[in-house]
């Protein structure tokens, strides 16, 4: 005999995807309000948590949660020598972090986080994708400054003196011209990697989180160059913390048509805030904002849209469209700073 229950959400979300999602976007029942498979309303994201210094040894850590999506990020901090890096230039104090890749993302999308990523094979797309995205911003965003990275040496205040039967060579005469003065003799170089442990949809989002929470969380060790050695020396006593500057956070909706549906829509959308992976299957569009609202001012850093042709420049400067991205800034800031 049949069961009396009927089948369940997640079931007939999988026997009929596209139907049951417009269905319960636009439900025959007035008094119903609209939702998605999942239960969620349109504008609804799922809870996001968030720990600090989840690891041990890197400089600074984060584990990201939102919904189903989990990526835990690490910050690890290595030093080079100025003299090591290609096209260097000493008077270059405005492109250091680009000019020198003083800031190193790499994503990594584990094979048991979803089973469209399969063992043994090369780092997928997405991956690339996403660490190319993380890279931009942390750049565009002007979120570190190159003066917590440098490393500063002073070169001896005694004038160099050559002996009486040799001359000087170019090098040694620029020495002796900066002699008592600093110079920047090594730079810590950042390596962020981003592991995806459990994914389900919107993991940019979730990635720059991790990113974010585990920059705030870094402290680097003091570093001083011994050039006895040629080397840099590091003490774990008082470590830095890095200056951020700013609350960037990643906003990301997908835009559902019901085109693939036999019920006309008459060209209606539903913007779908904080899609999981099913909901990101059924649908061919989607934008992500990239604000910063801190001091009651909101500040649009970036707008990426992918796919379709629903979202216009109108639609992109409504206030419902600021609005939701404002209440996203908020609940992901209060996760990352506990207030």
């Amino acid at each position: 005999m049949a069961p009396d229950a009927g089948l369940s959400r997640a079931t007939f979300a999988k026997l009929s995807p596209h139907p049951y999602l417009l269905a319960n976007l636009e439900p025959s029942d007035d008094h119903v309000a609209p939702a998605r498979s999942n239960g969620r309303a349109p504008e609804e994201v799922r809870p996001t948590t968030v720990n600090l210094s989840s690891l041990s040894h890197p400089h600074g850590s984060s584990l990201v949660r939102m919904g189903d999506t989990t990526v835990i990020c690490g910050v690890r901090g290595e030093t080079i020598l100025a003299q090591h890096i290609p096209n260097y230039r000493a008077s270059n104090r405005e492109t250091e972090l680009r000019d020198y890749d003083l800031l190193v993302p790499n994503i990594e999308l584990a094979t048991g986080s979803s089973p469209q990523f399969l063992p043994g094979g090369p780092p997928t797309t997405l991956a690339q994708t996403l660490s190319t995205r993380i890279y931009s911003l942390l750049h565009d965003s002007k979120l570190l400054q190159a003066e917590d990275l440098r490393i500063w040496h002073t070169w001896p205040s005694e004038r160099m003196v050559a002996d009486d039967d040799d001359e000087m060579d170019e090098d040694e005469e620029d020495v002796d011209k900066q002699s008592g003065e600093e110079y920047v003799a090594a730079y810590w170089v950042l390596y962020i990697d981003i592991f995806f442990i459990s994914f389900d949809g919107n993991p940019f989002d979730a990635a720059w989180a991790a990113t974010l929470a585990a920059l705030r969380d870094t402290k680097l060790p003091r570093g001083r160059y011994d050039p006895d050695r040629d080397m840099v020396l590091c003490t774990k006593k008082d470590p830095k913390p890095l200056t951020i500057t700013g609350m960037p956070v990643a906003c990301t909706a997908a835009v559902f048509t019901g085109k693939e549906t036999d019920r006309p829509t008459d060209g209606r959308f539903w913007l779908l805030v904080d899609p999981d992976r099913l909901e990101e299957s059924l649908c061919d569009e989607n934008i992500t904002l990239v604000v910063d609202c801190q001091e009651e001012a909101m500040r649009i850093l970036s707008i990426s849209k992918h796919g379709g042709v629903v979202l216009s420049p109108k639609l992109l400067r409504s206030k419902s469209l600021m609005s939701w991205a404002n209440q996203r800034w908020k609940g992901v800031t209060a996760a990352i700073t506990g207030n």
